[in-house]
């Protein structure tokens, strides 16, 4: 089996347990994901299966989008529902104040990690070294919110709860943002909710839950699940004669005339369009980078 399998991962298990579940799934060890989502968090999990882990790279750097449900009026030390919680003392600000508090996020900007997050730091994970109580002083990285809209601003006693639609570039900590946002507005804030409605070109409302796929499994169709990795790669295509295909299968640098003078990394195809794997094109001349041997093309 090769491809990609659009996994809606409920609340509770890891990312890990869901890698685990296909593995038993599928008989296969080479199993990856795209894009880590916690324990507390569901939605689209992209399961890398056989040799379409090889561009795990690729399909986790894309863009994503996420509903969240960010709770004003206090705060916690994982900034998510998994605490602890510490009440807030702080008033919380009007509807307006809220929404313009959210909306200063979309931009590109500098964003601190959460203390529990899976970063690390001279060589020791943050969320250990937190749980040890030596949390790291992570460094900020430069982050991405292409949009946000509030969809809705709940009250409640003694809190207030925020729901957003929310699409960023890779590396955007939710968490964070939500921490951030009760900073500003001064009354506190975490993730109460998350739920990854679009990652690596899948979206939600496509996805198959780990019951569906056991039943698929069962049925002998777990294969009808798998997306052609080949569909959601986002790079430029680029198709090769069956002779430079077989070069370029074993490694050899090829001389593509038909591009002119464009270049950078292509997903190249054999005559029959077949996936090769991903090259790099400089001056005309095509370097395999990631190559798919013929017994696991897609």
């Amino acid at each position: 089996m090769l491809g990609v399998i659009n996994l809606d991962k409920p609340v509770g298990p890891t990312s890990h347990d869901m890698v685990a579940l296909m593995r038993r799934l599928t008989g296969d060890r080479r199993i990856g994901h795209a894009g880590t989502l916690d324990p507390l968090a569901s939605g689209v999990l992209p399961i890398l299966v056989g040799a379409a882990t090889r561009f795990s790279a690729e399909l986790t750097g894309g863009r994503k989008r996420y509903t969240a449900t960010i709770r004003l009026g206090a705060t916690s030390a994982t900034d998510d529902g998994e605490g602890p919680i510490t009440p807030g003392t702080a008033a919380i600000p009007d509807d307006e104040a809220i929404t313009r508090g959210v909306m200063a996020f979309v931009g590109s900007f500098e964003q601190r990690p959460p203390a529990f997050s899976a970063r690390k730091l001279g060589g020791r994970t943050a969320h250990r070294a937190a749980r040890s109580r030596q949390a790291l002083s992570l460094p900020s990285r430069r982050v991405t919110v292409d949009a946000i809209d509030v969809l809705s601003i709940t009250p409640a006693e003694e809190r207030v709860d925020v729901t957003i639609d929310l699409r960023c570039g890779p590396g955007t900590y939710v968490r964070s943002i939500a921490r951030d946002l009760g900073e500003a507005l001064g009354c506190g804030g975490y993730l109460a909710a998350l739920r990854r409605t679009e990652a690596a070109g899948l979206r939600a409302e496509d996805a198959a839950t780990p019951g569906e796929l056991e039943r698929l499994r069962d049925g002998g169709h777990l294969a009808d699940a798998l997306v052609p990795v080949a569909s959601l790669l986002p790079l430029p295509r680029l198709q090769l004669s069956a002779d430079d295909a077989a070069r370029f299968r074993h490694g050899s640098r090829i001389a593509v005339a038909s591009i002119g003078e464009g270049g950078g990394r292509m997903a190249v195809f054999d005559a029959a369009d077949e996936l090769l794997g991903i090259g790099s094109l400089v001056g005309g001349q095509l370097q395999p980078e990631k190559v798919i041997q013929p017994s696991g093309a897609a």
